[in-house]
């Protein structure tokens, strides 16, 4: 199969602004597939914690990512075949997660597990290099972003909800670190595709934000 002809969305952005929320529901709208990239990190990081492998160790989390069992499944995360559940959306979860990402051996590691998600009748994909480096030929791409505030902010309402203790002022800190970190690492550091639509989603609601990458979309489909 031509897996060239199968359209992607790929949509980037920095951590909390909201990039998963609405890839997640634009593949919905359009009966995609779906890939949050960043679980893939995450679910690294937590399956290397659970077999004492340090963060650091390049070798060991190259040899366990390339045995990981990990999929999706009814918007539901599978690692090693039980729910990953809210292990993998902790924010320490995400901080080790954007710690071994800056690793090159284990971002091409998982390279090829993500492009092994391209399957008909298309592929909508949120992460930080989506556009730049996994699907460089994706169909639309998207830069989404919002202040680092209002991020925060999302980030603390999110966890809130949920029944965990946050801090507003250590998450605006967290995503802080996270956003330098992400922009200066070596590889594949966060930025956006010189072909990529940019999306402010600061003073914008999840519903408009859909509606604008699948307008976009659209716009881009043969007549």
């Amino acid at each position: 199969m031509n897996t060239a002809a199968i359209p992607v969305i790929a949509i980037d952005g920095p951590s909390a602004s909201g990039k998963g929320t609405v890839a997640a529901r634009v593949a919905q709208a359009l009966g995609f597939h779906y890939l949050d990239s960043g679980a893939l990190y995450r679910a690294l990081a937590n399956a290397a914690g659970r077999a004492g492998i340090a963060l650091d160790d390049e070798p060991g989390l190259v040899a366990l990512a390339q045995r990981l069992d990990l999929r999706f499944e009814g918007g539901e995360i599978y690692l090693d075949g039980v729910p990953a559940g809210d292990a993998i959306r902790s924010e320490e979860a995400g901080r080790a997660a954007s710690r071994i990402a800056t690793l090159p051996a284990v971002r091409q590691a998982l390279l090829e597990r993500q492009r092994a998600f391209r399957r008909p009748p298309g592929l909508v994909t949120d992460g930080r290099d989506m556009g730049t480096v996994v699907f460089p030929d994706a169909r639309l791409k998207v830069y989404l972003e919002a202040s680092v505030e209002e991020r925060a902010h999302r980030r603390y309402k999110q966890l809130i909800e949920k029944g965990i203790d946050a801090n507003l002022q250590q998450i605006l800190q967290d995503l802080r670190e996270r956003d330098a970190r992400d922009a200066n690492r070596a590889a594949a550091p966060l930025q956006r595709a010189a072909d990529a639509r940019l999306l402010d989603t600061t003073c914008m609601s999840i519903e408009e934000a859909v509606q604008t990458v699948l307008q976009w979309f659209g716009e881009g489909l043969p007549q």
